[in-house]
């Protein structure tokens, strides 16, 4: 009985079409691109829509103004109507000049109206929405945000303070998850919480007003406040290895503006600017992507944003994006899995007696095979109900009790503790427990150096947070052997971050340099800029102000050019 395969690219639209699971579809699109529609040329409209004009300019050629641009648009418009067209308009421009303002109060100037949700950052949306609700005009509401200055630039920041206050002044309750300083300098209350995270963590230490934790001895966040600790200054900048730079040359995708940029090998190198300045279009749609498709054969499926040459790929041999995406979908992924230190604890199960004589072999302790894993849960430890249009919701398994494992798996025990016992450590007992088990120990320290010891050896990846996410790839990162022509890219690796976290941070990344590798981030974080070897600082605005590099060099250096608003608040800290 012969059959006809349905080809590939009709196997993956069928399946995309069919399936429920978001995961499935998410998979699916990474072979999907996007192409303008030849017949609006992107518009989204009928011609006929599109024949409607006001002052010359149709619907659509005004939603792809930026925020700054529409608002200047709207307000000319009041001279170019005449008395009629004003007496019709008068109502609705009142109305949208309201609102654009609302957006430019939160620092969003450099958006176009145009611009999908889907591709807004975290911060970007959430500005939006508390300028929605500073609009709103209610009162008596309980507002929480979670980090709300994520990708803001310092000198945003007083816009989005002000937002806050305006809430507040209209008669509500405002509740910020945050770590930024000027955000706590104005707050009228601040719950600090710890003394430090997970199982050593969860408790009030200290709450007050800004000066009240300044001077409070329990509170780690008060010390850093109040300058009793504080993330040195390096006393000397590295300069480029052997004088070697990787350049980037005519890089115009998005909003650059034929930029050419230097990155010196062998140093830490910040990349800043306001938000909308074109650093992600510049190093992670241009200079990774490019990177990546080079140095990885072609298997990178991402296409760079146009760019006229190279120079200097042959002195790196490979790039490494450290994001904060998940280190894995599903419950079975966790730091374990990910960092290496798994197989280590599956073989040292399996080498015990007791493993042995029962003639249990290492997939025994997996549970990605049958064999010693919970049948009923597939060794998730939780049973999976999709939600279609709602996150999935994880249930403990009945079977198992979330241990993973069937009950005579458990039974092998080394120390009193079975496999699933070790799991359920956090790092920091898992080192204690392994304590001559040098390959085991290895693969956990490297998690207990970023900072990590509290999380478990085991825990869900579907459970740890962006911040967590990327430390872990860190971590796995430190375990590996250095060739030394390493680049690595951190896209705001301080999200989420406490001070005491960010200085255990940079430390593994002036790791990373000392071993002869390259490290670019993209940050805001004043306390990391000015820590770096060398800082490219782009602008001047955000938006179509914005594609050119306003100053590049050291950080003492930049501080002296009068265009970069980077270097005008890194100024105090450096003197």
């Amino acid at each position: 009985h012969k059959k006809t395969f349905e080809g590939v690219i009709n196997n993956l639209e069928r399946r995309y079409l069919e399936t429920d699971s978001d995961w499935k579809r998410e998979e699916i699109s990474q072979y999907q691109s996007d192409t303008k529609c030849e017949r609006c040329k992107g518009h989204r409209l009928k011609d006929e829509a599109l024949c409607v004009k006001i002052d010359g300019l149709h619907i659509s050629e005004v939603t792809e103004k930026s925020i700054l641009d529409a608002a200047d648009w709207f307000k000319s418009l009041e001279k170019n109507l005449n008395q009629r067209q004003l007496k019709i308009a008068e109502h609705i421009l009142k109305e949208i000049n309201e609102r654009l303002t609302f957006l430019l109060n939160v620092g969003l100037d450099y958006l176009t109206l145009s611009r999908e949700s889907g591709t807004l950052s975290g911060g970007e949306a959430q500005r939006i929405r508390l300028a929605s609700q500073i609009g709103s005009g209610l009162t008596g509401v309980l507002y929480v945000l979670d980090e709300p200055s994520i990708g803001l630039h310092q000198r945003d920041n007083v816009k989005l303070i002000n937002a806050l206050k305006r809430l507040r002044d209209l008669g509500n309750t405002v509740i910020v998850v945050e770590h930024d300083t000027e955000t706590m300098e104005n707050a009228d209350h601040i719950i600090d919480l710890g003394p430090e995270a997970g199982k050593n963590g969860g408790n009030i230490v200290a709450q007050g007003t800004f000066k009240e934790l300044c001077d409070d001895k329990n509170s780690l966040t008060g010390k850093y406040l109040s300058n009793k600790l504080k993330i040195n200054i390096p006393p000397k900048r590295r300069l480029a290895k052997n004088g070697r730079f990787l350049e980037i040359n005519g890089a115009s995708g998005n909003n650059l503006d034929n930029v050419n940029l230097k990155i010196p090998l062998g140093s830490l190198t910040c990349v800043t600017g306001v938000s909308g300045s074109g650093k992600s279009t510049l190093i992670l749609q241009t200079l990774y992507n490019a990177l990546n498709l080079t140095l990885n054969n072609n298997k990178s499926r991402k296409i760079p944003k146009p760019f006229k040459g190279f120079k200097g790929t042959e002195l790196i041999d490979k790039i490494i994006n450290i994001d904060q995406s998940p280190i894995g979908r599903t419950p079975r992924s966790n730091p374990a899995t990910y960092t290496g230190a798994f197989g280590p604890i599956r073989d040292w199960f399996t080498g015990l007696p007791e493993a042995k004589s029962r003639g249990y072999k290492p997939g025994r302790f997996s549970f990605n095979v049958k064999g010693g894993r919970c049948e009923a849960c597939e060794g998730d430890g939780v049973i999976t109900y999709e939600m279609h249009f709602l996150p999935d919701v994880y249930i403990q398994c009945d079977e198992c009790k979330g241990s993973r494992y069937n009950r005579e798996t458990l039974e092998i025990k080394f120390k009193d503790k079975s496999i699933a016992d070790v799991l359920d450590m956090t790092v920091d007992e898992g080192c204690e427990y392994f304590e001559n088990i040098s390959n085991i120990k290895s693969k956990l320290l490297t998690l207990k150096k970023v900072g990590l010891g509290y999380i478990k050896i085991g825990q869900q990846a579907t459970t740890l947070s962006g911040g967590e996410a990327q430390r872990i790839k860190l971590a796995k990162e430190l375990s590996k052997r250095s060739t030394g022509r390493t680049m690595y890219i951190l896209d705001e690796p301080t999200t989420g971050l406490h001070q005491h976290d960010i200085k255990k941070l940079l430390e593994i990344l002036h790791t990373f340099v000392a071993l002869g590798n390259t490290v670019v981030v993209i940050e805001h974080n004043l306390d990391v800029i000015k820590t770096s070897d060398y800082i490219v600082d782009m602008g001047p605005e955000g938006g179509v102000n914005g594609g050119k590099i306003v100053a590049e060099g050291k950080p003492e250096e930049i501080t002296k050019i009068k265009e970069s608003f980077t270097g005008q608040f890194l100024k105090p800290l450096l003197n």
